[in-house]
């Protein structure tokens, strides 16, 4: 997971990269962001070449991100808000540890019917064959 002290270019690719190489969604997945730039011209190529559909929220509409938005208020709250990071590489890996250990394997989710993400998408997803 990429985390630097401006958002760039290589970053947004780098990062699209490596979560289309780790999940392997299917065609035609709907990528949502907002619209900063990085965004809304770099990472249309790279949508494009891995078959996914660039979804972006209307101008000036924060309910279109509610999610992310959400997640952000939740990583926040619960990890980051009251530590204080002397280096970028310990704020990743606290960043990591949250999202990777807690976030998607411990932590419950009402909206998932009380379950973690990763046994909601292990129990909802079809298996390869």
């Amino acid at each position: 997971m990429g985390i630097d002290k401006r958002l760039t270019k290589a970053l947004v690719t780098n990062e699209l990269t490596m979560a289309v190489w780790r999940i392997r969604p299917p065609r035609d997945l709907p990528q949502h962001s907002d619209r900063d730039s990085q965004y809304a011209s770099y990472a249309q190529a790279e949508l494009k070449k891995h078959g996914m559909v660039c979804s972006m929220s209307r101008k000036g509409n924060c309910w279109d991100n509610a999610v992310v938005e959400r997640f952000f208020r939740s990583l926040k709250t619960e990890r980051t808000s009251h530590r204080v990071y002397q280096v970028c590489e310990v704020a990743q890996q606290d960043v990591i540890d949250y999202i990777a250990v807690f976030y998607n394997s411990r932590r419950l989710h009402i909206y998932l019917v009380h379950q973690s993400p990763n046994d909601y998408e292990a129990a909802t997803l079809p298996k390869a064959a």
